[in-house]
Parts: structure tokens; C-alpha cells; sequence
């Protein structure tokens, strides 16, 4: 089954940006439900990965962040490197969930990939509307998000959940702009 949640973040997104006469940018959405809701969705495709057998084999391992998370460490991070932190790790993600679409599985299981990679999309979407910055990747080995392997396609989907639940989670919660006006 199809999850067009991330086509409906998306519509949300662009309604708020076509307001008629209205030229402000995009409204930041803080409200971790619709993280949750991701999550979810995440949960959903893990669970169908489980379940699959035969179909759900890879012939290679696929790198993935660490989903572990250091409070101190984090917390010692400014908001610009845990974006640098979360937005790599979305990047390594999104490129070992699309390569799966390579391997020869059954429309559910593509559908979940397809799903997935929409929602990896919209959750950038929401991190632009909090104003948190977009991270491009350089040469340098030495930033991003620390790596591991996995050999399954239901190691892969736990991990995305987890990296959403962890690194994701909180740098949502602790957006400056979802706490601006807060005392």
C-alpha cells in the first residue's frame, strides 16, 4: 500500500507558500506530531521488511549512519552542527534506501522504498520551514555522521527509524525558531 503522507506534508508546504497576496515565507512547523507521523510510516515498512523473506535480501551491505546519540556531545554542538549531523545522515540514508529500488523485489516492498525516499524529502521540507540549514557533503571524510554497515533491508529500515527517533527528534524539538516568544 502506497503512504502519500509525504505528498500531504508536501501539499501543506506549498498551500502555505501560495497564500494570495501573501509573500512570508513558509510558517515553521513545530509540532513533533508530524514527525511522529513519519515514524510511523517508518515502523510500517520495517515491519513489512520483517515479514519478507527471499524478497528482502541484498547481495551487498549498505552504509548508514550511527543512530547512537551522546548527550553531552550533542549538546555541546551548536545548531548548525547537529543540522550538518542530521542533514548528512539524511543524505546517507536516502541514497541506501534508493539503492534498493536496484534490486529485483515485490511492488510492496517498492512501494515502502518509494514512501520512504518521499518522506526522507518532506522531512527536509520541514527542517527548511524551521529555518535549520541544509547541509551539502564535501570531499572532507572527517564531517558528517559517523557510519555502519547493514546486510538486510530490515536492518536498514531500523535504522532509519531510529536515526528519526533520535538525532531527528531532537533536532526538531530543540529548533530556535519553534522556541522563539517562549519564555
Amino acid at each position: 500500500m502506497f503512504h502519500s503522507s509525504g505528498l500531504f506534508v508536501l501539499l501543506l508546504m506549498v498551500l502555505e507558500w501560495t497564500h494570495p497576496g501573501l509573500s512570508s515565507p513558509l510558517r515553521p512547523i513545530c509540532d513533533l506530531r508530524v514527525l511522529d507521523h513519519f515514524i510511523k510510516e517508518a515502523w510500517d515498512a520495517e515491519a513489512a521488511m520483517r515479514a519478507c523473506n527471499d524478497d528482502c535480501t541484498i547481495a551487498t551491505n549498505l552504509t548508514v549512519p550511527l543512530t547512537r546519540v551522546d548527550f553531552e556531545v550533542w549538546e555541546a554542538m551548536n545548531i548548525l552542527e547537529q543540522a550538518q549531523e542530521v542533514q548528512s545522515g539524511l543524505n546517507v540514508l536516502n541514497e541506501a534506501i534508493g539503492s534498493l529500488k536496484a534490486y529485483n523485489q515485490t511492488d510492496v516492498i517498492h512501494s515502502h522504498i518509494d514512501s520512504s525516499v518521499s518522506n526522507i524529502a518532506s522531512i527536509r521540507q520541514v527542517l527548511r520551514s524551521l529555518s535549520i540549514p541544509e547541509y551539502v557533503s564535501s570531499s572532507s571524510e572527517d564531517e558528517g555522521p559517523e557510519m555502519q554497515k547493514v546486510s538486510s533491508i530490515s536492518e536498514l529500515f531500523r535504522v532509519h527509524i531510529n536515526f528519526l527517533r533520535g538525532k531527528v527528534r531532537l533536532l526538531f524539538a530543540n529548533a530556535p525558531v519553534c522556541h522563539q516568544g517562549v519564555s
